[in-house]
């Protein structure tokens, strides 16, 4: 790889590393956000619905955008909001300024993610695995190490820190991509010709909007629930619009050419369709590990905030240490072997969880997120083969993106999980209970890994005839 080729790289891989950072980080800050804002858990949760929510629309919205306006002009702009909410979050003078800019800061990061790996493919051509492999350690990294990253600034300085700290990440980036990455060609003729009515089509604003407001309308009604503790006639009224606003959804993306979500390639491809069922659930585990152990170390074991990021750090490293080992097992086995392991360890883990008391030593703590963190290594590789597998290469693209939605579907489901289980407060009794469930969930996914390893399921990939 050549010196500009390099560069290049960085100036990406310091953009797309935003949001899996500002995801992870968040999650040692929510009982310091309670405080300061002197609200419940639950509605405290909306800190990581906004995100996930706002990310599961944008990126692919943004992946589409960037092949009518192009990536450079939209890699760019991505840096430019995150900018913006970087510096305007920490003067949010109520919870709900906070949620809206935390809300741009999904937007502008999922820019960066849904055309940095394009921008990477397209540009450098010559050791171009080893350039998305150091992608992935940004991505990777940027996770492991954000609650860590999280921890130390609120010990420091305080909340404000951990959006203050993209500030550089951005500044260098843009100033980097603003050389390295080549201008983009000029607009093709079908872009240059196509009405706004028309590209509103090709994004599917109508599909777009019916989703938003159909996931966050039911979302206000589950929740309103627990935090009241009776469903009120309110309530009932904003579920139901929220059931029959996702049923309109459905019914639109099955109608549409350019759906948001391609419900037709999920029956068309059904092998495929099994790996985005179980990758949705092993976010959903991990994602409510990732928010629920910090909460009961700070709010149940009156761990500080810069501890409770070291002991997470537990979790980051034994998912990286995992990862080139699941790559030669895979490479030799195939997926589904690191993938019933995976599995396994995480109905450890979670049986483990269950077991633990209010006094439980924190080593007990460290070596089950280690457990757990060896199981998401396994899983990073072993997930992204088994779709390689399952699907054909003429939908790669498509693949890709279904497999995105379905991480954001688990990580929100994950929070809904939690939230309901916790209602206004986090206590331990919740956490013990979010255990049970946890294993639940894992021996589910035991039993997918071992009939999808022996049904043949993932045997040749998919044609879809």
């Amino acid at each position: 790889m050549n010196t500009r080729s390099r560069w290049l790289m960085i100036s990406v891989g310091l953009g797309i590393l935003l949001n899996p950072l500002n995801s992870s980080m968040i999650s040692v800050a929510i009982t310091r956000l309670q405080h300061v804002y002197s609200i419940d858990y639950t509605a405290v949760s909306w800190i990581v619905f906004s995100f996930y929510i706002a990310s599961a629309i944008a990126q692919p919205v943004m992946g589409k955008a960037s092949d009518l306006f192009g990536r450079r002009k939209i890699f760019l702009a991505g840096l430019v909001v995150s900018l913006l909410s970087s510096i305007l979050a920490p003067f949010s003078p109520n919870f709900g300024w906070l949620i809206v800019s935390r809300i741009v800061q999904s937007i502008g990061t999922s820019m960066l993610i849904a055309v940095g790996t394009a921008i990477v493919r397209v540009h450098i051509t010559e050791r171009q695995a080893s350039a998305l492999a150091g992608l992935s350690i940004f991505l990777s990294g940027a996770a492991a190490i954000g609650p860590f990253a999280g921890g130390v600034l609120i010990q420091w300085w305080d909340w404000p820190a951990i959006f203050i700290v993209n500030i550089p990440f951005v500044v260098a980036s843009f100033l980097l991509a603003w050389k390295m990455i080549p201008k983009d060609g000029p607009a093709t003729s079908v872009s240059r010709d196509m009405s706004f009515r028309k590209w509103l089509s090709v994004i599917d604003v109508s599909g777009t909007l019916l989703f938003a407001v159909g996931l966050v309308a039911l979302l206000v009604s589950l929740l309103s629930v627990k935090s009241s503790g009776y469903a009120s006639m309110w309530n009932i009224i904003i579920g139901l619009i929220g059931l029959l606003v996702l049923g309109t959804f459905v019914r639109h993306e099955l109608k549409t050419t350019s759906p948001f979500i391609p419900f037709r390639t999920f029956a068309k491809y059904p092998a495929m369709t099994w790996v985005n069922i179980q990758y949705m659930l092993v976010n959903l585990l991990y994602y409510a590990l990732f928010f629920g152990i910090p909460s009961y170390l700070q709010m149940v074991r009156h761990v500080s905030e810069f501890q409770t990021g070291i002991l997470m750090l537990t979790l980051g490293l034994s998912s990286i240490v995992a990862s080139p080992i699941a790559g030669k097992w895979v490479d030799k086995s195939g997926p589904r072997p690191s993938l019933i392991v995976s599995a396994i360890l995480m109905v450890l883990g979670s049986v483990w969880i269950v077991t633990w008391t209010e006094t439980s030593p924190v080593i007990v703590v460290s070596l089950a997120l280690a457990v757990f963190g060896f199981s998401n290594g396994l899983n990073a590789v072993g997930m992204q083969a088994a779709l390689f597998k399952s699907s054909p290469k003429e939908i790669a693209g498509v693949a890709s993106g279904l497999f995105n939605t379905s991480r954001y579907f688990g990580t929100i489901l994950s929070s809904i999980l939690t939230s309901i289980i916790m209602g206004g407060t986090f206590n331990f009794a919740g956490f013990r209970l979010l255990g049970v469930f946890l294993t639940v969930i894992a021996l589910v996914l035991v039993l997918m890994s071992v009939w999808l390893r022996y049904s043949g399921q993932l045997n040749e990939p998919s044609t879809g005839k």
